[in-house]
């Protein structure tokens, strides 16, 4: 590599550690990344939980070329092209029943945004615009621009960015070792924190909430799997008062959780899904919000001319994005990738949970083709465990991603029984050498 590293700020980097020493990635194809010098390293989070139909896949690669070729950009406002209308139909034919409208943006990040727009539009358009109040999650993570940030619960997230938005509120998280510790997929304990809802409730009185929002599977945060029963509490204390209930399905949606979306496999649908990363496999940026019909529908109503929903990117249903997607359901369709990960749920949390006894191991959690490996912090030096652990599997060509001390794993939904053994196995090697 002859450029320098100066110029480059990297997002959720220690810049200056990295800098030091790059890791460097140079191709990818399949389960499998390569560094410049060719070594191969193997994916454990299918790059940042979005390639979920492995990398380099022929057909995503064929419909971004010839997309390019035909149509570079198409104005999204007042005007479209054939393939968005396409996308939105096919999302939408995954989707929850009921929920059948797709607002296309670029990110999770701006698919969070979108969905808090619409939701305190959507009181005020019905004549309840009194409900302006927001309300996340202790630990939850809904990206990095001032809505998400300010409905997140991530402290490292949101210290450095003053007071945020206002009204805004959290519920308690989930995260409940003492008696969860080491289950396999939905814990048993903890359905009755969702009444902590009710308590919030009380304190700001249910008719200024507009929304909650949550993460099926809180992945950023380390892995925090719902307890037995939690989200159909939620659901249920939302329908009582009239709050809309947003899914943050950026990370659970595609197939990680064994369902085209996290919301069918707890059999919870929310009134807002927001999603993105794998709806285009990550490989052109893209997100979308899925909506109920009866939300869209109090849209539309004045006078026609005039625009319902003051709200979009430049970038919204990109052809290059349209012509990805596309593609990626048609691959996620063609393998059967949508509902693989329950085919290969019990595998995994078997083999993952065999780590149980090395060094420092305090929990594991597991859900689909998603784990977390929690570790006993370091006395002063918090992460770096951990992190420690990261850059040995790095280094035995082993790509795992890491949050605090526990180390996060989402590979590729076309992960084979061999690659999930060469995971756990680098994984104990590395568990030890750490300690």
């Amino acid at each position: 590599m002859t450029a320098s590293l100066d110029a480059y700020w990297m997002p959720f980097t220690a810049n200056r550690q990295f800098k030091k020493q790059p890791r460097l990635l140079a191709k990818a194809e399949g389960m499998h990344y390569w560094t410049p010098e060719g070594r191969q390293v193997l994916d454990g989070v299918a790059g940042l939980w979005c390639v979920n139909a492995g990398h380099a896949r022929p057909k995503i690669v064929q419909a971004i070329t010839e997309q390019a070729a035909e149509m570079d950009f198409a104005p999204p406002f007042q005007m479209a092209h054939p393939k968005a209308f396409e996308l939105a139909e096919a999302v939408a034919k995954l989707a929850p029943e009921g929920l059948n409208k797709v607002f296309f943006t670029n990110s999770g990040s701006e698919s969070v945004e979108t969905a808090l727009k619409i939701a305190l539009a959507y009181h005020r358009a019905r004549g309840e615009g009194h409900r302006t109040r927001l309300i996340g999650r202790e630990r939850g993570y809904h990206g990095v621009n001032f809505g998400g940030m300010s409905v997140g619960g991530m402290v490292g997230n949101r210290k450095m960015f003053g007071t945020m938005l206002s009204g805004v509120d959290h519920i308690r998280h989930t995260h409940d070792p003492a008696r969860n510790a080491f289950s396999q997929g939905q814990p048993a304990h903890g359905a009755e924190l969702a009444d902590d809802l009710e308590r919030l409730c009380a304190l700001h009185d249910a008719s200024t909430i507009a929304a909650v929002i949550v993460e099926p599977v809180a992945g950023s945060t380390g892995v925090l799997i719902p307890p037995q029963g939690y989200l159909q509490r939620l659901r249920e204390i939302c329908d009582r008062h009239g709050i809309l209930l947003i899914f943050d399905e950026v990370i659970t949606g595609f197939g990680r959780t064994g369902s085209a979306f996290g919301a069918q496999r707890f059999g919870v649908t929310p009134d807002l899904i927001t999603c993105a990363k794998g709806l285009t496999n990550g490989t052109v940026p893209m997100g979308a919000v899925i909506a109920k019909q009866s939300i869209y529908d109090t849209f539309m109503a004045g006078p026609e001319h005039l625009i319902e929903f003051a709200h979009g990117y430049t970038y919204s249903a990109h052809p290059l994005a349209c012509a990805a997607g596309l593609a990626t359901l048609e691959t996620y369709a063609d393998d059967g990738l949508l509902t693989r990960a329950a085919t290969l749920e019990a595998t995994f949390a078997e083999k993952l949970h065999t780590l149980r006894d090395c060094p420092n191991v305090i929990d594991i959690r597991n859900i689909g083709l998603v784990g977390g490996i929690e570790l006993a912090s370091r006395p002063g030096a918090p992460a770096l465990r951990a992190y420690d652990v990261f850059l040995d599997c790095f280094k035995e060509g082993l790509l795992i991603r890491t949050t605090g001390d526990t180390i996060a794993l989402s590979p590729p939904l076309i992960i084979q029984t061999e690659h999930i053994d060469q995971i756990v196995a680098t994984l104990r090697q590395a568990l030890q050498r750490v300690a």
